[in-house]
């Protein structure tokens, strides 16, 4: 029989520490009534959930919520921002549809946000824009062994999940590198890949069904608990990777494995990136299908050194990073090793203790330079492409002066380059010129012409929609905007982003 595990979750606490509740929004002085005729659209959305959700825990704008104005990936952007949005702390499905009905009544837009780690300013808002945080529906439902699923609500963490799973010899398969900070909703939002996509896929091979609070306030469940399921079209592959525009999904069903009885870390090192780079197509042609694959070019093995003092470098110029689990280990390991020595590779395998501390490095190990600006990206390409894609990284650079380093889910062909260049003496490190960006915009271009994505994980959101114009017809984005239409005619879920 399932397991029901519900993990009780705090509701109005955080008035304590100074937040106010929509209750005290309704009195808070200078503050106009709901029912005040002049009184702003959102103005008028806090005095009615203070009016229906006494309980409800609500932020108005002000300095307290600037870090709701950005996500993880513009943290810069708070510099300028005196005031955040107002925010919404709901603790059950019904207080999000009450949210959502509110703010459609007087037409303010809203912005669904998990633990704000996006990496595409998905999740950004301003102080007309009422921010739904689903960081306190962090509820486990239910476990199923038998049926290998769980049911979980948006604000779970990805390795909180796996904890809890845990006893029961299962885990959930999508892992990206910010596993320990993001939440499942977030996961969906952009369909997340990770680590183990070589193996067990991106987010979206793991979601089964989707409870979701659509624009009108209205709650549909889509997808199926069974394995199996083509009744109707697939509204759950749509909303996966939808980015908080079509709806807030409020709980998801989520695919379980067993806990494979044995992993091992391979590791080899190669003389150079393209010597590394090269040796990828060696594993596809061997029997041996790792778990996770991960490649290090040589500038990303001198930045991990710098920043955490490793001594990656003095083992090779390129790193080839291999989990691989289940029966067979030693039979698996044995294949995987001729075949990297084969075309140059200095294989070990790894202890555990050895084997975590190189995957920390790969999940934590990469820093910045603040005398660098830099910017990032998740472009993708079909995996026999890899090696050119790293081949031309030397064109960018020399076109626009930059430097270009990257680390990548080989296993997928999804490449996570940062590009930086140094700031001149007496240069304002805020005023990011604009050759950063036009690097990002051609080795984009250049994915696009290897048959690739100008985006594999990270989403569109707000930063990378010229970047998705590039990739998408225009035929394409009328299709897209006209199932928004359908969904959210006023478009009031996260304007702005994704499309």
């Amino acid at each position: 029989m399932p397991t029901k595990l519900a993990t009780p979750t705090p509701t109005a606490q955080l008035s304590a520490s100074g937040a106010a509740t929509a209750a005290e929004l309704a009195v808070e002085p200078g503050a106009a009534p709901a029912t005040e005729p002049g009184a702003a659209p959102l103005q008028r959305v806090l005095g009615e959930l203070s009016l229906e959700l006494p309980q409800l825990d609500v932020r108005v704008p002000s300095a307290e919520t600037r870090e709701y104005a950005v996500d993880a990936s513009t943290l810069a952007r708070l510099a300028g921002i005196d005031l955040g949005p107002a925010v919404a702390f709901p603790t059950s499905v019904e207080e999000v549809q009450a949210i959502v009905r509110a703010a459609a009544r007087h037409g303010v837009a809203v912005v669904p946000r998990g633990a704000g780690s996006g990496l595409a300013g998905g999740a950004t808002a301003d102080q007309e824009q009422l921010v739904v945080s689903t960081e306190r529906l962090n509820r486990v439902v239910e476990v199923s062994p038998l049926d290998e699923v769980a049911v979980v609500e948006p604000g779970v963490i990805n390795a909180d999940l796996n904890r809890h799973l845990e006893p029961y010899g299962l885990f959930y398969a999508p892992d990206p590198a910010s596993w320990d900070i993001s939440s499942i909703g977030g996961n969906i939002a952009t369909n997340a890949g990770g680590l183990r996509c070589a193996k067990y896929g991106v987010t979206r091979e793991s979601i089964l069904a989707l409870d979701v609070v659509l624009a009108d306030g209205s709650l549909v469940h889509v997808g199926h608990r069974s394995i199996k399921g083509v009744t109707g079209l697939d509204l759950v592959s749509l909303f996966v990777g939808s980015e908080g525009i079509l709806g807030i999904v409020v709980a998801a069903t989520v695919r379980l494995r067993p806990i494979p009885v044995a992993r091992r870390t391979v590791s080899a090192f190669f003389e150079s990136t393209a010597a590394g780079a090269d040796a990828l197509s060696a594993i596809t042609r061997s029997t041996v299908r790792p778990s996770v694959v991960e490649f290090f070019d040589s500038r990303t093995l001198e930045n991990i050194d710098n920043h955490t003092g490793s001594t990656l470098t003095a083992r090779g110029g390129a790193l080839l990073l291999i989990e691989l689990d289940g029966y067979g280990i030693d039979e698996q390991s044995a294949d995987l090793r001729a075949a990297l020595e084969a075309v140059g590779g200095l294989v070990t395998e790894e202890s555990v203790e050895d084997g975590e501390a190189l995957w920390e490095l790969r999940r934590s190990g990469r820093g910045f330079d603040p005398a660098e600006w830099f910017a990032g990206g998740d472009i993708a390409v079909p995996k026999s492409r890899i090696p050119e894609i790293f081949a031309h990284f030397p064109v960018v650079e020399e076109r626009f002066g930059v430097t270009i380093g990257a680390v990548a889910h080989a296993g997928d062909g999804n490449l996570h380059p940062i590009i930086t260049l140094r700031i001149p003496e007496g240069a304002d490190p805020a005023l990011v010129p604009p050759q950063l960006h036009d690097a990002a915009s051609a080795l984009a271009q250049f994915a696009l012409e290897l048959g690739g994505t100008v985006s594999g994980e990270h989403g569109i959101g707000s930063s990378k929609l010229d970047l998705a114009a590039l990739e998408l017809s225009d035929r394409n984005r009328e299709a897209q905007h006209a199932i928004k239409r359908a969904l959210d005619p006023a478009a009031l879920f996260n304007p702005g982003k994704a499309i």
